[in-house]
């Protein structure tokens, strides 16, 4: 068997694999690397490669920073301040946070954006005795069209950025996307404004976020602190609840409303027994709650135990309940810096975002085990592994395989033809696998077919970063739109109807706005 045929086998059953759903991501991605390097197809270093190169290490460094600027409650002060604005006007509720989604995405991606500003979303429009079903898909498919605002929008602009490098036209500038990502964005508020009401359904959720926000004052009502002299819950401290388990080494141990806990910066504030309170010394029991409180540094060390049971981690409630809490200032400095640097390109983009994903940590905004539970590891490793597909399919000559077939269906209908016969690849692989594995196998094809024409590859790779982020006709799509899916109360035929007019948005965009802006 030839080279080529080996290399369309593992591309085939890759994409069997990823559609079929049945193995992690990350383990398919690991495969198709090994395959690569057993079948002689790519020396082991090269099999291998992708986990090094620095693609890979801008995408896990821009993670560090999303999960900074969400440890800090940036996009929680955001989000208060669009409540504020948009009040239950629903033209204005959507554009807001339509608008806010996009924007955050821009620096921080799809899905770091999608996860912060959800359970705000859901908290607002239910308070306002709207349905999140008519919210929420919404916000996923803004983050979309977001993520073109910027070159850190989504990995799949960084992968196709770094490609057109390759190509030799030069990388994609920081806010060049924006180009297309403007009337982009514009284009998707004005498709959810005229026809979302009619193509949303109107369906009550299946399972809401945790609401955060007010806890302070939840808690001050189940303890009897609503008279409290100073807030519970400050920029600096926090409150903790937690449960005593069975076998806990805490039970018989005297406890009282007061003292301080054997670490040292942590205060019991109330003890609860069956939901009475418990005054003056106490033998702690099982199933007995204590509500504690501390700097939120400490809380987060000393709850790590398994003496008790949390029953809302503090990280979690900082998050919701402390805008623009601590390190927020640091955060939104270092983002700046990044920005800068990536925006004149005064350095390459992996330098930029480890030189960010350090500093956030070295500020102290985050900690290291933070740092590292940021980072989505399995896109890192899907990102990783694919790379040498790609690689492998240029070397053995696969890519330039199937561009001869797509340039010949083309024929002689010119580049536009050719953009919209890979877009429509890229459309139909993009809503049954993940957008930067479909990117990943697209791009080669896409470099190749532009080169056989005699076009520059720039539009070429553009219309298809264009195309990857329009993933809309199936929860299944992208992590974000699966996240909306509970708390819509979505089923998975939703998607098409509001997704429909949007991919046919985003492919005028990509077949005929593309090539004006970067000409072939």
């Amino acid at each position: 068997m030839s080279d080529i045929a080996i290399c369309f086998v593992i591309l085939g059953v890759t994409v069997v694999v990823f559609v079929i759903d049945r193995l992690p991501v990350s383990i398919v991605a690991i495969g198709v690397a090994l395959s690569l390097w057993a079948t002689g197809l790519l020396e082991l270093d090269q099999a291998l490669g992708g986990f090094g190169d620095p693609t890979v290490l801008f995408i896990a460094s821009l993670f560090v920073v999303s999960e900074a600027l969400d440890s800090a409650a940036v996009t929680t002060w955001a989000g208060q301040r669009l409540s504020e604005r948009a009040g239950d006007n629903r033209t204005r509720l959507i554009v807001l946070t339509m608008l806010l989604v996009a924007g955050v995405t821009a620096l921080i991606s799809v899905n770091g954006a999608v996860a912060a500003l959800l359970p705000m979303t859901v908290v607002m429009v239910v308070g306002l005795g709207r349905m999140p079903s008519q919210f929420l898909m919404p916000l996923a498919f803004g983050a979309h069209a977001g993520s073109l605002l910027a070159l850190t929008g989504t990995p799949v602009n960084v992968i196709v950025s770094e490609a057109a490098a390759d190509a030799g036209v030069g990388a994609f500038g920081f806010v060049e996307f924006a180009l297309v990502g403007l009337p982009l964005v514009a284009g998707t508020i004005v498709i959810v404004l005229l026809f979302g009401e009619r193509l949303l359904p109107v369906r009550a959720a299946r399972s809401i976020p945790r609401d955060l926000s007010d806890h302070a004052r939840v808690l001050a009502g189940e303890y009897g602190l609503a008279g409290a002299e100073e807030p519970l819950m400050t920029r600096t401290a926090g409150l903790a609840e937690v449960v005593i388990p069975p076998r806990s080494g805490l039970i018989g141990q005297t406890m009282f409303p007061g003292m301080v806990t054997e670490s040292g910066d942590l205060v019991v504030v109330a003890v609860q027994r069956d939901g009475e309170q418990l005054q003056g010394d106490s033998e702690l029991a099982v199933g007995d709650t204590l509500l504690l409180r501390g700097s939120w540094a400490a809380l987060d060390e000393n709850l790590d135990d398994p003496d008790v049971l949390v029953v809302d981690r503090p990280d979690a409630i900082r998050r919701q309940a402390v805008p623009l809490g601590p390190g927020a200032k640091r955060a939104i400095v270092v983002l700046a810096g990044m920005v800068v640097l990536l925006a004149t390109g005064a350095v390459p983009p992996a330098v930029a975002g480890l030189l960010a994903a350090a500093a956030m940590v070295l500020s102290g905004v985050l900690s290291m085990d933070q740092a590292y539970r940021g980072i989505s590891w399995t896109t890192v490793i899907l990102v990783g592994g694919m790379i040498p597909l790609s690689t492998a399919m240029i070397e053995t000559g696969a890519a330039e395989k199937l561009a001869e077939g797509l340039v010949s269906m083309v024929g002689d209908a010119g580049p536009r033809a050719l953009v919209l016969g890979l877009v429509v690849l890229t459309f139909a692989l993009g809503q049954l696998i993940s957008n930067m594995a479909t990117a990943l196998i697209v791009i080669p094809i896409a470099v190749t077919a532009a080169a056989d024409i005699g076009v520059s590859p720039k539009p070429v790779l553009m219309a298809v970063a264009v195309a990857a982020a329009a993933s809309f006709l199936t929860p299944v799509a992208t992590p974000a739109n699966l996240m909306v899916m509970g708390p819509g109360g979505y089923r998975f035929g939703d998607y098409w109807k509001l997704g429909l007019p949007l991919i046919l948005l985003f492919g005028v965009v990509a077949v005929l706005l593309v090539p004006v802006i970067w000409s072939f």
